[in-house]
């Protein structure tokens, strides 16, 4: 009697390359989250329709049979094609939806950033939605990590460094930012030693690298900073310079954020600069993603 393709589905050939890696019908439901009853039964069908016994189970175990054998990389390949088929449907489907989620956690600004690669990007891909994505302090990949965001605009250093790919977009010194009646502030630049028994204001201890990058520890010589406070968002940070419970270190494109009334920025001699990039996760291949990564790049500065 012929078999017809049809007879035979996915789940079956999945439930079959369970049992068939594991060799241990409790841990192969277990993985699959069906009941053991349910998975033999799946298999024994299987079997029938096939024709021939596809595992030997005996006291010792269970194991695979020539005919099992036979059928486990047709049964791999067979399925691997299958969800290269579904990532290829989310894919179309995602540019059929045509909507690119932009997370940042403070507005990149800078010149007219957003707006320029919004330009380069929807000339390669019209129809495209851009949707911007407000993320609090405390998660320094922006919405990346949790899949909210597709792509980000974030600080380095990043965690979790592989997961992520990226092109820098900005390239810019640390200034320090002071409350105006601070004895410092009357300068017009200063030496990072200057400010090495200054109280700092420390962003969440849930983002160690960024808080690092942002006290300067590579420049600290080993001393330990003195935390004066700590800041989640750019009005906290503004109220604190203004409160006197600390300095804090800011790039200088974000420096018009706290540059208002009561607080100064100075130039700080001593420090590397800090970079600004716009990340994605390294495992998304999406063509939008890849597409606004590359008018991204394409606007990349000189000096980075």
């Amino acid at each position: 009697m012929g078999m017809t393709t049809s007879d035979v589905h996915g789940r079956d050939l999945r439930y079959f390359l369970a049992v068939a890696e594991e060799l241990h019908f409790t841990r192969a439901a277990e993985r699959l989250y069906v009941s053991q009853p349910a998975l033999s039964k799946q298999i024994r069908a299987l079997e029938r329709q096939l024709g021939a016994p596809l595992f030997d189970r005996d006291r010792r175990g269970v194991a695979l049979t020539p005919v099992g054998t036979a059928l486990l990389p047709h049964a791999r390949a067979a399925l691997a094609a299958w969800e290269e088929g579904r990532e290829a449907v989310r894919r179309a489907r995602e540019a059929a939806d045509g909507t690119l989620v932009v997370g940042m956690s403070t507005s990149p600004g800078r010149g007219g950033l957003l707006p320029a690669i919004r330009s380069r990007f929807t000339e390669a891909h019209p129809g495209v939605r851009l949707k911007l994505r407000q993320v609090a302090w405390d998660d320094p990949t922006a919405g990346l990590a949790d899949g909210g965001s597709d792509v980000a605009f974030v600080w380095l250093p990043l965690a979790g460094a592989d997961r992520f790919r990226w092109v820098v977009v900005a390239a810019e010194p640390r200034l320090v930012a002071l409350p105006a009646a601070h004895p410092l502030a009357a300068r017009e630049s200063l030496d990072f030693a200057d400010l090495l028994d200054e109280p700092f204001l420390a962003l969440p201890d849930g983002v160690p690298e960024l808080r690092d990058h942002w006290l300067a520890l590579d420049a600290r010589g080993g001393r330990p900073p003195v935390i004066g406070a700590e800041i989640g968002g750019v009005d906290e940070t503004y109220e604190a310079l203004v409160g006197g419970l600390g300095v804090c270190l800011v790039a200088a494109g974000n420096a018009p954020l706290l540059a208002r009334e009561g607080v100064v920025v100075r130039p700080v001699r001593g420090l590397t600069p800090s970079h600004l990039v716009l990340a994605w996760r390294a495992d998304d291949t999406r063509p939008l993603v890849r597409g606004y990564a590359r008018a991204a790049a394409e606007l990349r500065p000189r000096e980075a």
